[in-house]
């Protein structure tokens, strides 16, 4: 049994007895989101990352979800992808497609991936271009109190260093609040050009899911869900807080380990 309870700042905690645990009640919470979505905007547009959340997505490829989710409404993104080709193994895209959007009725041009042929930058300013035109025919809907956009739902790992999407600690991406897709050159991860949604985009979202999983990131989930004081403030796992859409963070026990009051009763 999952066991949940609401921080009074970080958002909902759901910790997992284990990863096949969590991955089905993932596969419920994104069903439940994208059922709610087209019944009310007539689409469902979700912007997801890289790493180990595309394996825990994957009870969507199966029974139930496979023939009830209404995957012809569901419009892709990725809230930060490497700038490499979509065949390379770095690829989000690559790994996305591999991993779910190859066994699901998805519609081909529902999936908006970014352009890997031109530099970074250029890039980046290619996809928030893209972005911005869906955000005028509302297949992406607008902040209330911003003109940013308001995904139906932002999917984030964390790193064991905090980072989310492509925003890495001490970094001056950070701070961006102009763009809604910035570029690096310099991740501190291989391979170095990303691109990635920034801060203000991410908070905008009505819904955002932070998934950690591994005793390797339950220090960085200590800092970014405890109170832990103002010298950890700016880590970015712990920027994430939006505005008006609801934070739930999916973790396994190892990852929640070191969680304040941590306790899963069996």
């Amino acid at each position: 049994m999952a066991h949940s309870r609401v921080h009074k700042d970080r958002g909902e905690l759901r910790i997992h007895e284990n990863l096949d645990e969590l991955g089905t009640d993932l596969a419920e919470y994104i069903a439940e989101l994208s059922e709610a979505s087209v019944k009310e905007r007539g689409v469902f547009a979700i912007a997801i990352s890289g790493g180990s959340l595309i394996g825990l997505m994957g009870k969507l490829c199966e029974a139930p979800y496979h023939k009830t989710v209404d995957w012809a409404k569901w419009y892709i993104f990725w809230a930060d992808e490497r700038v490499v080709g979509k065949t390379h193994a770095d690829s989000n895209y690559k790994l996305a497609k591999d991993g779910l959007l190859s066994k699901v009725p998805v519609v081909p041009s529902h999936v908006n991936s970014i352009n890997d042929s031109v530099s970074a930058e250029e890039a980046a300013d290619d996809y928030e271009f893209h972005i911005r035109q869906l955000v005028k025919t509302r297949t992406i809907n607008v902040s209330d109190n911003s003109d940013c956009p308001k995904f139906d739902l932002i999917l984030l790992g964390m790193g064991p260093d905090g980072h989310v999407a492509s925003l890495f600690p001490n970094h001056p991406m950070l701070d961006q609040k102009s763009e809604w897709v910035t570029f690096i050159t310099d991740s501190p991860k291989p391979p170095p050009e990303r691109i990635t949604f920034t801060l203000p985009v991410i908070n905008s979202a009505s819904n955002v899911a932070v998934v950690v999983t591994g005793e390797s990131k339950a220090e960085a989930v200590h800092l970014a869900i405890d109170d832990v004081g103002p010298d950890y403030l700016s880590l970015p796992a712990r920027l994430v807080q939006p505005t008006k859409g609801k934070l739930v963070w999916f973790l396994d026990k190892p990852a929640a380990s070191k969680l304040d009051g941590f306790q899963f009763s069996e």
